[in-house]
């Protein structure tokens, strides 16, 4: 299933999306746990086959709604993967992974963006005038967890998953140099695009998908998951190891070569700038930076 979350007649609702991506229909479920996207239908009915009882509206077309993040509200932090592809690992190897093993046996480098980052498709990504220079994009798969848990290992890890979404992990790289951890770089508001969709785990081959992604209609991003370091199950049990994941926490997996500080001279966003990211078997995610 491809779910979607959005407003309607002034009002929020969660609903299904049709097989061609042209129409939704809406859940029937309660009006608080619509404002919360899908994380309502997580808390409320667990696994997702428990959709499949709700009643639903009259097709509505996809473009005649305000889309919504998925989650427009994130619980906490948004747990994200650095250095996950090895091209990309390769390309920032003397910027902000210097000093960083590439052994893939090493692990993995795990920061977080706040709530405030998540924006929806659509919505402009704000550039912070005078507090940066350097705003970067990061084209993500995102794990959405639907069942929570602790020191989850590898082999349990994906009965964990609820769905699956895209996010453009952005970046100021000059506040990411400055601070050496990487957390105000990363957090500033709308710095998370995430959407337009989530797709059930059961509808989606998350580690066979492709990633990419256009700055103003030029291809930089083109990878592919199974080119990852670290594969999916082992970042759920190292974001599990010691700490609690609930459901409805969001694992962004990290982004493929192509980045704009990855290019000599370096590519940042200016304003006015369009960044497109598709991820086969989701959608497309676009945003304008402003």
């Amino acid at each position: 299933m491809r779910i979607a979350t959005y407003i309607k007649d002034q009002q929020h609702h969660v609903g299904l999306v049709s097989e061609d991506g042209l129409t939704v229909q809406a859940l029937d479920i309660d009006p608080a746990l619509a404002k919360l996207g899908v994380l309502g239908l997580i808390e409320a009915y667990g696994d997702s086959s428990g959709l499949a009882e709700l009643g639903r509206g009259s097709p509505t077309p996809l473009d005649a709604v305000k889309l919504l993040a998925p989650i427009p509200h994130p619980r906490r932090n948004i747990f994200c993967v650095g250095r996950n592809y090895h091209a990309h690992a390769k390309e920032l190897s003397g910027s902000v992974f210097k000093g960083n093993s590439n052994d893939p046996a090493a692990w993995p480098i795990v920061f977080t963006k706040v709530p405030e980052t998540v924006i929806a498709h659509g919505n402009d990504v704000m550039l912070p005038t005078g507090i940066t220079e350097q705003v970067d994009y990061e084209a993500e798969l995102a794990i959405v967890i639907g069942k929570g848990g602790k020191n989850i290992s590898q082999a349990d890890a994906m009965s964990h998953v609820w769905g699956y979404t895209i996010v453009n992990d952005v970046t100021a790289r000059d506040v990411q140099m400055r601070h050496q951890q990487w957390d105000l770089g990363k957090s500033f508001d709308t710095f998370c695009p995430m959407g337009p969709s989530l797709v059930t785990a059961d509808a989606f081959d998350a580690a066979n998908t492709r990633v990419r992604c256009w700055v103003n209609d030029e291809l930089r991003q083109d990878g592919q998951t199974q080119d990852l370091i670290f594969d999916l199950p082992t970042l759920i049990e190292t974001c599990s190891r010691g700490i609690t994941l609930y459901p409805g926490d969001i694992i962004a997996t990290g982004t493929p070569a192509g980045v704009g500080m990855g290019f000599t001279p370096p590519r940042y966003l200016k304003s006015g700038d369009r960044v497109r990211i598709q991820i086969d078997g989701i959608g497309t995610l676009e945003n304008v930076f402003r």
